[in-house]
């Protein structure tokens, strides 16, 4: 799969494609069928399929106090979108420049002259141009002027995860905004059945409090997340704890660490059966199952007693035996 970025660095001699287009945060599942309808399309015409994505979030540029949390960083986006099988990734900078553009120049420069569109996938509700003045109708109204196709999508999934028939609880849920709420509300479970996949932080390990594997006996990798990402709710959870080609069942602590009256908030893993450095090793931390709340304990050893059960938990909730 080939990745550029800016519609000006496309590769010279670029062929005819299915274009699908999309901030696509979260890659779940809902656009996970809409760009392989853009696979399919463009095995049929004969044509390449090339995803374009934006970068940083429209809603950064156009109105930042309303910008919303993080599903994905644009490599893990562009890592989830290659999965589906498309031939290229082009991620436009989103700037203030590309949000005053008309629809008719964004069709003309990044659709047409750029990707050689032959067709068009879209969700039926996509807007873009100026003031968000181009629709679905306007596209097709520019197809038909430069002879592509325009494919609208609803958001909805067509394959089950994993082989499983679970579904969403809603017939709405398939959107980035259904996702990041039911993270801020610790429901990673639900989460993973909108996107196909437990939901995760990528970060860098840092060196935290230090009490994890001195006074406590449970050492941890104290996550510095990337900014903006969006983060379960404070808690105990079951997951999975990914360094280079490497992965490790964990217990992972979300909060202030009230026993200690702490005020920042943490992420913290204790890995399973690992002992090792991880200090200043990019890491992805995947979010499993929501095992408890976070509670404040009335000294050390109840708190050593409790995750003595969140680890015997996680091990279940694993399915680690």
């Amino acid at each position: 799969m080939e990745t550029w970025r800016g519609i000006d660095a496309t590769p010279e001699g670029w062929p005819a494609s299915v274009v699908a287009i999309g901030v696509f945060d979260g890659v779940h599942r809902g656009h996970a069928a809409l760009v392989r309808t853009a696979v399919k399309a463009a095995a049929e015409r004969g044509a390449r399929c090339v995803v374009v994505t934006f970068d940083p979030h429209p809603t950064a540029v156009v109105a930042p106090h309303a910008m919303p949390t993080q599903l994905t960083g644009i490599e893990r986006r562009i890592e989830l979108l290659g999965a589906l099988g498309v031939d290229a990734v082009c991620v436009l900078p989103f700037t203030k420049e590309l949000s005053q553009l008309s629809p008719d120049y964004f069709v003309r420069h990044v659709l047409v002259g750029g990707l050689h569109a032959k067709a068009v996938v879209v969700g039926e509700n996509w807007r873009f141009g100026h003031k968000a003045a181009g629709d679905v109708k306007k596209l097709a109204e520019l197809g038909e002027e430069f002879e592509f196709e325009v494919l609208p999508q609803t958001l909805t999934a067509t394959e089950p995860i994993d082989g499983s028939q679970a579904s969403p609880k809603e017939e709405e849920a398939f959107s980035s905004t259904r996702v990041r709420g039911l993270i801020a509300a610790g429901d990673v479970a639900e989460a993973a059945v909108l996107l196909g996949r437990d939901y995760g932080i990528e970060g860098t390990v840092v060196h935290g409090a230090g009490r994890g594997g001195t006074a406590l006996g449970f050492p941890t990798a104290n996550i510095d997340w990337t900014p903006g990402a969006a983060i379960p709710a404070d808690g105990v959870y079951a997951g999975w704890f990914h360094h280079d080609a490497h992965r490790h069942a964990a217990a992972i602590s979300v909060g202030t660490n009230p026993t200690f009256e702490g005020t920042a908030r943490t992420v913290e893993a204790h890995l399973l059966d690992f002992d090792g450095d991880l200090y200043g090793e990019h890491v992805r931390l995947d979010f499993t199952a929501r095992l408890r709340g976070q509670i404040t304990f009335t000294g050390i050893e109840p708190l050593i007693e409790q995750i003595e059960t969140d680890v015997a938990d996680t091990r279940r909730a694993l399915d680690l035996g």
